[in-house]
């Protein structure tokens, strides 16, 4: 079956990561499946003009408002899988919650990366009960790749030398959903008291004004770095070698960087907001923390508590080798597209 898929395509981020992963489960089942980014299309009379010429058959989309709107009306069946910024933000604008609503109506099967996010769903368009599954982000042991550790922290411009040195790893691109300066100001006099604690920020340069901001924000900031996005093999290497991976975000629907990172057996420390709870439990799986004050007692724990970070770590791998795999993820995606196939054949 010929499939096209929508999605927000940024280079290295957790849209792109996580389409890539779904195409390549279509397509080990046969399915030609054609990713387009949803940003390149205006209006759905483009992806008309698309469907007829690339002679599409069914389709997916990644974000029930920024993929799905465009595909209504066509005439082929399709699918949706949830992001967090359906829930977390768009259902906020009475003029999408309309559309958004319109696009389930339409679509065969939803997918919500959550339970918490199907109970949303359902509750914010009770229409949809029934077609509403949850499939957690699955999650591939990533390769053991060389990487020079020294070249990285001399890139970032760390003491290296520094005694017992801890590098707190915040991954993310540079957008104000994602938050990347709300524990800047703390981090920094922990430096200051303890110059060897280091946070590194990395990730692409996605809003280009709300960059600026950053980079001028963390220039003039002792004990915080900026660095750009990096290879994924570069990046896992570079979680492994970190004492923390720190997600900070306003809102999450599923971080696949705190899944890698226990994945990889290193402590994650998360900003208390639901689509960070629906994957750390506090002090079994991670660290939750509220506010910048409490990440930095939060972090001087863990460094100083290696028992601490060991339960952690333990249980941060099995929760993922348990609830995120990414066999049963290939299984979920290939039995759903199934029944796009099977509304052809009818």
């Amino acid at each position: 079956m010929r499939l096209l898929f929508l999605a927000v395509l940024r280079s290295h981020t957790g849209n792109a990561v996580t389409a890539e992963r779904v195409r390549d489960h279509l397509e080990a089942a046969g399915h030609m499946c054609v990713m387009k980014d949803a940003f390149d299309f205006e209006n759905s009379s483009e992806i008309a003009n698309l469907i007829k010429a690339e002679n599409f058959e069914a389709a997916l989309a990644l974000h029930l408002y920024r993929g799905g709107r465009l595909l209504q009306g066509h005439g082929i069946p399709f699918g949706i899988i949830f992001g967090g910024t359906d829930l977390n933000e768009d259902v906020n604008q009475g003029e999408k919650i309309e559309v958004m609503g319109k696009v389930l109506e339409e679509a065969r099967f939803a997918v919500a990366f959550t339970e918490s996010m199907k109970e949303m769903a359902q509750m914010q368009w009770p229409h949809a009960k029934g077609k509403i599954y949850v499939q957690s982000q699955g999650i591939a042991t990533a390769p053991n790749t060389a990487f020079n550790w020294n070249a990285f922290l001399q890139r970032s411009e760390i003491n290296r030398n520094a005694d017992n040195l801890h590098v707190f790893l915040l991954i993310c691109g540079l957008r104000q959903v994602k938050d990347p300066l709300y524990l800047v100001d703390a981090f920094s006099e922990w430096h200051q008291e303890e110059p060897n604690v280091y946070m590194v920020i990395v990730g692409p340069e996605v809003d280009p004004v709300f960059t600026r901001e950053v980079k001028a924000k963390v220039k003039r900031t002792s004990g915080v770095r900026l660095i750009g996005e990096m290879a994924q093999e570069d990046l896992h290497a570079v979680v492994k070698n970190c004492s923390a991976v720190v997600n900070s975000s306003v809102s999450e629907g599923m971080s696949a960087a705190i899944l890698e990172a226990m994945d990889l057996e290193v402590p994650v420390l998360a900003r208390n907001i639901p689509g960070n709870v629906a994957v750390v439990k506090h002090q079994v799986t991670g660290l939750l923390f509220s506010d910048p004050q409490e990440f930095v007692q939060l972090a001087k724990r863990l460094i100083s508590d290696r028992a601490l970070e060991k339960e952690i770590v333990a249980n941060g791998r099995e929760y993922v080798r348990m609830s995120h795999s990414w066999q049963v993820e290939r299984d979920t995606y290939q039995n759903l597209i199934r029944r796009l196939e099977g509304s052809i054949q009818d």
